[in-house]
């Protein structure tokens, strides 16, 4: 019988490029300090046992016949459901879930969650794993499939492809992955809770993919990242709006790493609160909680701030600059390593 194994994959923090991963745009995130942990250790039977310690619940099923449930369970039959579709079998386990990052928040914890599932079963198995965007494709599908959260592949491609120091500038079309350095010096980024979970699945987040499908159905085109201003302006409301939010969503991108290259925080704090008057306004995915978290971080002294993740509650970001101090509850992010095997 194989030794235990223990897997961290990170949340992430997306800076710029929110709702851009499945309409092939562009996005700007990086993996945080924070994530999930899990321990799978081999065990006789014939049965996967799930624990999920922060939550005091359990789970059992049978790992050739994983049958669909909903909530945490469905992440962890989901998981050993695509790993079998792509030939790796997960042995009978007990396994144990921890996590640092809050669900509901925006961070991603579900990928997080997805990854280091993933990565556990995958070396508790002997398994090889696939590169690190084929696995971002497969988590993704244990949440499109199995969750029920029709979610593109930014999340999971932070969580696996991580780096201290570094953001990713992510080409959604081609899958390109380029580490952009994020020289904040003094500069802080802070996320601060607005109090309203959110939940991918249940909230507008399928919905506004729906609008996007429909807008591309009008246009003729098969992705939005082939739509320009003036396409939009010939649709109906609120197509028009949401096919602008995207556009302009992804030009913030590249204005974001030109700024970082310069040093220009400034122009990233008006990067950051124009972002979030799109997803306000164009969008449509912020909720008066999360106003009043913005409006918090800026009457504190932050140079911008936006909402962070699919919106409609969770977590906000904030740039500050040196010597402000943030509001009470606000954490600091930093860019963080990617997913990996710890033993």
């Amino acid at each position: 019988m194989s030794a235990p194994v223990t897997a961290f994959a990170p949340g992430r923090v997306n800076l710029l490029g929110e709702h851009t991963d499945y309409n092939q745009g562009l996005a700007l995130p990086f993996a945080i300090e924070n994530g999930v942990t899990v321990m799978a250790t081999p065990v006789p039977g014939s049965q996967i046992t799930v624990r999920a310690l922060d939550l005091a619940a359990e789970d059992s099923f049978d790992p050739l016949r994983p049958r669909p449930v909903e909530g945490w369970r469905a992440f962890v039959r989901g998981a050993v459901a695509e790993l079998s579709a792509a030939g790796v079998a997960a042995p009978p386990a007990l396994v144990e879930i921890s996590g640092t990052v809050p669900r509901g928040s925006g961070l991603s914890s579900s990928a997080a969650l997805e990854v280091a599932l993933a990565l556990a079963f995958l070396a508790l198995s002997g398994g090889s794993p696939p590169d690190r965007t084929e696995l971002a494709m497969l988590c993704s599908r244990i949440e499109n499939e199995w969750v029920g959260a029709r979610t593109g592949l930014l999340d999971q491609l932070a969580s696996l492809y991580g780096q201290p120091g570094h953001a990713l500038r992510i080409d959604f079309r081609s899958l390109e992955v380029r580490p952009v350095e994020l020289p904040l010096g003094d500069h802080r980024l802070v996320t601060l809770d607005s109090g309203e979970r959110r939940g991918n699945a249940a909230s507008g987040y399928n919905r506004r993919r729906e609008e996007c499908a429909k807008a591309c159905e009008l246009l003729g085109i098969t992705s939005l990242r082939d739509a320009t201003r003036e396409m939009a302006d010939r649709l109906p409301e609120p197509l028009n709006r949401r096919v602008r939010h995207v556009i302009r969503a992804s030009a913030q991108v590249d204005e974001a790493v030109a700024a970082l290259g310069r040093h220009d925080f400034s122009e990233l704090g008006r990067l950051l609160d124009g972002a979030h008057a799109s997803l306000r306004d164009d969008y449509e995915v912020s909720t008066p909680a999360v106003e009043v978290a913005v409006a918090r971080l800026k009457q504190a002294g932050a140079l911008g701030a936006k909402i962070l993740g699919g919106g409609f509650g969770g977590h906000v970001l904030a740039l500050l600059p040196p010597g402000v101090p943030p509001p009470d509850g606000a954490t600091r992010v930093r860019p963080g390593a990617g997913a990996r095997v710890l033993s």
